[in-house]
Order: structure tokens, then sequence, then C-alpha cells
């Protein structure tokens, strides 16, 4: 659909493209290891948790919640959406692997690179798609479907704290 976006959908957007330079960056790190070389694991460790902290705390909040307004007014969507919440719980669970192998590594403890190279590639794949899945089948539904009461719900799914 395309067109012009409102500033929720937009900005939801704009998180996703955010993500996405985050997990290039994840990328060139992870591709040291098809060369030999040895990635930054702080800087890896760093992306990681700012994306676990910023897309529990704040970005899947508010997914979830528009995730829920969609499939009460779409209900054609509710398995799509419910996979892609799994996929949420997928892809933190895949990120906490790699998480503390990297912890485990910038502590001293030896980690077979292979097993770093396969936690860090699951992720990034996962992710990449996920986003990619997300652009493509939900945001124009989003922006078509839900009202200001829905994003009002939306915007009050994450305390104002932050």
């Amino acid at each position: 659909m395309g067109g012009m976006w409102t500033k929720q959908v937009q900005e939801w957007h704009d998180e996703h493209r955010h993500f996405g330079e985050l997990l290039e960056r994840l990328q060139k790190e992870v591709d040291l290891f098809a060369t030999g070389e040895r990635p930054d694991y702080s800087l890896m460790l760093e992306i990681l948790t700012y994306l676990r902290d910023f897309c529990d705390q704040v970005h899947h909040r508010r997914e979830d919640e528009a995730f829920a307004c969609l499939a009460r007014r779409l209900p054609e969507l509710q398995l799509p959406l419910a996979r892609l919440q799994q996929e949420h719980r997928v892809i933190a669970n895949a990120g906490e692997t790699l998480r503390g192998m990297l912890a485990a590594i910038l502590d001293g403890a030896a980690a077979p690179r292979t097993d770093v190279e396969a936690a860090a590639a699951t992720y990034l794949v996962y992710y990449r798609t996920h986003i990619a899945h997300e652009e493509r089948d939900i945001l124009d539904r989003a922006q078509a479907t839900l009202t200001a009461e829905d994003w009002e719900a939306v915007r009050r799914a994450v305390p104002r704290s932050r």
C-alpha cells in the first residue's frame, strides 16, 4: 500500500530501520569469523544489550499492543500476528544465548568460535526476517486499520519514564 504513514507508523518503521543498522554493524563483526580475525566482542555485547533493553522494554511492548488491536479488528491476522509475537520470544531467547557467550568470552572463558558464529548468525537471520515480515505484512495494515484509541493504547503500553 505505501503512501503517507501516520506519525506512529513512521516511528515504528524508523525504529526498524535503526535496528537494521545495528544488525548490520553486528554482521560486520560476525563476518570477521569468516576471515579468521577476532571480532570486537564488547561492541557485539553492547549492540545486543541495547537491542534487548530497548526492544523488550519499549518496542515489543508497543508492538504487542498494536498486534492485539489489529487482531481484534482483523481476525484473519490472528495467526500471523501470533507467529510474530512468538518470533519476539525466539529473538529474545537467541539474543540471550549469544549475550551469555559474549559475556563469558569477555570474562576470559574460551568459547568455540563456531558456537559464537552459529549463535550470532541465527540471531541475525531471525531478526532480519522478522523485521521484513512486519514491514511487508503489518505496517500498512496497522496504518489502514488502527484507530486513534488503538494508538493511544499502544502509547500507554510503555510507561512514560523512558
